[in-house]
Parts: C-alpha cells; structure tokens; sequence
C-alpha cells in the first residue's frame, strides 16, 4: 500500500499545519513578494524581444475580423497555431473595448502572472502543508536554473519569464499547475464525471494555447495517474476526460492541431538550440536531481520522480534522435526537480537535515538570483543598471512606432530580418514571415523572392516585379541608400533605417 508523502494532504481528512516559525514562513514569501512585484513592474514597461510581435500580430488580426483572421504576418488567407482560445478572447477585447493592443497584452501579462502564481500555490499544496512550501517552490522554479541564461517561451527562469510574460505560454503553464492540482485532488477523491469532463477540457485549452506546454502538462497528469493507480470504477470517467479533449482539439475551428505533427524539418533546427550550454543553463536544478532521489528511496510512487523520468526521457530521447523540438518538453523534467528541492527544506525529516537543505537551496536561490539579475533592467531600465549587473542584461528590441504615421493596417512591406518580426504588431503584412509558418504553402517563395529583393546585383525588372506580385506598398532598409526609380524616401528611422514609398 502505497505511503503518503510526508505533510502531503490526503483526501477527506484534514491537514495538521506542521509547526513552522513565523520568521521561517515570513522569509520566502517575503522574496517570492519582491519577485511578483518585480515582474509588475515589468509588466508596465513590456519589454520587446522574441515572439511579441507575433503575438501583437495576431490580436491585430482578430481586432479587425474575429471570424475570418487569416494569415497573422502575410496577405494571406491560411490558418496558424497562433490563434488560440486564449488569443481569440484577448482579439475579443481589443476589438469590443477599442483597446490598443500592447494594452491588451498587458492584461494577458497580468492574468497570466495571476494565473502562474495561483496555479503553483494550488499544485504545492497538494505536495505539502508547510505554510512556507508555495513560496520556496515559486523561488526554486524561477531561480533554480544554472550561471548561463536561458530565454524561452514555456521556460520558468525569472529572465525569460520577464522577456515572455505576456505570451500564451505563461497562461498555459499557469493553467498547467491548476490542472494538475485538480486532477490529482480529483484520483485522491471520488470526483463525478463532470469533474473528469472538466479536467479534459482544460487539458485540450492548455494544448490549443501553447502546444509544447501542453505536452508537459500531459507529461504531468500522465505521472499524477501512474502513481495514484485509479481504480478500474474510475477509467471510465479518465477516458471519458481524454475523450472530450481530443474532440475540443478536432473541433478548433481555427487550424488543425493534428496537423502539427506533420510540422518540417525546420522547427528541429529552430530548437537544437535548447540543447547547447546545456550544463550551464541547468546546472542549479541539479540540487533538485538530488532531492527526488530522496523522495524516490521514501516512496517508490512519489509523483514528482515519475513526472521528472517522463520529461527526461522525453528530452533526452529528442536529442538522440534529432527530434530538437522535444527540447521543449523540458520543464517536464526541470518542474518536478525544482519543485522537490524547495519541499526538501520543509519535509525532510531531521530539523538537521532540513537545515542543511535549506543551506543549500539558498546558496543555489543566490547564485541563481545574482545571474539573472540583470532582469532588473526591464523594470528600471539599462541605463540605470550598474555595470555589473549590466552584463546580464539581455537587450531588448526597439519598436517600429515611427512607421505608423504612413504605413496603414493591411499595407504590404518589403522587410527583412528583425523587421519583419516587429512591423505585423502594428497591423502591416510583410512579403515572408518572420517566424517558420507550416501552414503557408509558398513561405519558401516568399522568403526567396526577399533575397532576391535586397541582393544588389537583382536586375530593376525583376525587383519591380517582386513588388508587384506581392502589392508591395513599402520598403524598409537600412544597409544602403537606394536609388530605385520605384521608390521615394518618406521618413528616417533608428539605426540608420528608411522607409521608402514604393511609387505607381
């Protein structure tokens, strides 16, 4: 018969509050406090870097057609992944309430910090009753990381939380901690169907919002079901559950989520690079490695040892077989270790031995903390950073806000590079995505005929032809003046940019 964890809740009993301090319990909230307000601040600054633009793009998207969006980056009329339930009720917002759309994605920021913070608290509580375990739980899973920075959407590292606070991935993995807390109160008690109906609903929302995270999250309720070994009265109802989300995700009628695995080549190359600096990205969360082999030794079924072994071999085999992409799966193994070093501190056993963990979880918190530091400058700005601080200071992206005045929603523009990942936020298209599409079928035509645009020796003809293919009203360059007969200079931006109006 399977032994509870110690401190952990069981169902319909109620949970002694272990003795604690005040000081004990004061110290980690107080720092996870510092940590959210931080990130608030960062909220009203809404620093530019990565997949925003996309994002931005397509709220604009929804803000002018909520039924008929199409193509969030070019003039086109294909579906995309990007269209999610999450991304649907914020275009919602912005077209009933004429908001700005970096307004609305401050509210998504908001509600999904409220989301993610809520979410651990909940999903902890099912681990432990230590008044102190939520926040040290909230410390080690943005700070447990390792001394090289790592910024990626669905990655819970402080700095790339700031940089992707407003993406849907924050939402989902918000909505991932809520889910597993429900799921495993729900194999802990005899929930109804309508609980389980529920469960396959938010797992299938989770999925729709962010794919890759909604595979860590299916990673842990797969590991909250191995380990409470349900009663065979209770399949039924789990399968009922998985029966109604996959029909939610057959049912998205706004791109084919089955469709995604079918996705090329070009996402794994995309994400080979979540598999180098891999020891000194993650290091830190090493402390946590050790901690579920001390859960494992006191219960063969501890949940976070079987949700870490999921996410491992997952990732593990991803870069074995070049499936990179896998990479992603990666908060599946980091979560649970994360998580078991800060329970460490509060149920592991002795008081001399908790002591020593609550050392050693605070030294790597330190370390951990003083690298990603230089998120301060999201908050407060580079300029006011010390140098020291500085160094970790990753820059952020200068927006396209001087366009604006000429370039209208819809406006085709000639772009490139960087410039093409921030000009759709404002409601332009450009001639090729800045981000892989799998779901528009010339993207390789269209990002050749780029090159061709901006190579110097492409004859006038077939530059001017370029243009007209593709409704070309703009052209934005900053290598070179051009002296193109189609093209006339409107206004300078940063860095030596120029917006040229192409000419009839």
């Amino acid at each position: 018969m399977r032994s509870s964890p110690p401190e952990a809740p069981s169902a319909g009993t109620a949970v002694a509050r272990p003795p604690t301090s005040s000081g004990a319990a004061y110290a980690p909230r107080a720092a996870a406090a510092l940590l959210a307000a931080l990130l608030l601040l960062v909220i009203v600054r809404l620093p530019w870097a990565g997949d925003l633009g996309m994002h931005a793009a397509t709220i604009q998207r929804l803000r002018h057609s909520l039924l008929h969006p199409g193509n969030p980056l070019v003039d086109a009329g294909t579906p995309s992944p990007y269209y999610s339930p999450w991304i649907l009720l914020l275009g919602s917002v912005a077209r009933v309430g004429g908001l700005s759309v970096f307004v609305v994605l401050r509210l998504a920021a908001l509600t999904g910090l409220t989301l993610l913070a809520t979410g651990v608290w909940r999903y902890v509580r099912t681990l432990s009753a230590h008044r102190a375990a939520p926040a040290l739980a909230a410390l080690s899973l943005v700070l447990l990381w390792g001394t090289e920075l790592i910024n990626w959407s669905g990655f819970l590292s402080l700095n790339s939380l700031a940089l992707t606070v407003s993406y849907p991935s924050v939402l989902a993995l918000g909505l991932a901690f809520h889910y597993w807390a429900w799921l495993t109160r729900a194999l802990r008690a005899a929930a109804g169907w309508e609980v389980w109906l529920g469960l396959g609903a938010l797992w299938a929302l989770i999925l729709l919002c962010h794919q890759f995270t909604g595979f860590v999250a299916t990673l842990g309720g797969l590991a909250a079901v191995l380990t409470a070994r349900p009663p065979r009265a209770l399949w039924p109802r789990l399968g009922a559950g998985a029966a109604l989300g996959l029909l939610v995700l057959w049912l998205w009628p706004y791109y084919d989520f089955f469709a995604l695995f079918s996705a090329g080549s070009d996402l794994e190359e995309v994400h080979r690079a979540l598999y180098t600096h891999f020891l000194g990205r993650y290091w830190l969360a090493l402390l946590g490695v050790a901690a579920l082999v001390v859960r494992w030794r006191r219960d063969r079924r501890d949940p976070l040892v079987t949700f870490f072994l999921l996410g491992a071999l997952m990732c593990a085999t991803g870069f074995a077989t070049g499936h990179y992409a896998w990479g992603r799966t990666l908060p599946a193994a980091l979560v649970p270790a994360q998580i078991a070093a800060a329970l460490e501190v509060v149920q592991g056993g002795r008081r001399a031995v908790r002591t020593r963990w609550a050392w050693a979880l605070g030294g790597a918190l330190a370390l951990g903390a003083w690298t990603q530091a230089g998120v301060l400058g999201y908050a407060v700005g580079r300029e006011a950073l010390p140098d020291v601080l500085a160094a970790g200071y990753t820059p952020t992206w200068t927006g396209y806000y001087w366009i604006t005045p000429y370039v209208k929603y819809g406006d085709v523009v000639m772009a490139r590079d960087l410039p093409s990942r921030l000009i759709p936020a404002y409601g332009p298209y450009t001639v090729a995505p800045g981000y892989p599409d799998f779901f528009l079928p010339d993207e390789s035509r269209r990002e050749w005929a780029v090159r061709r645009y901006y190579t110097l020796r492409t004859p006038e003809a077939v530059r001017r032809d370029i243009l007209r293919t593709y409704d070309v009203r703009w052209v934005v360059d900053g290598s070179r003046p051009r002296h193109d007969p189609e093209l006339r200079v409107v206004t300078h931006g940063p860095g030596g940019q120029v917006l040229y109006a192409v000419t009839p």
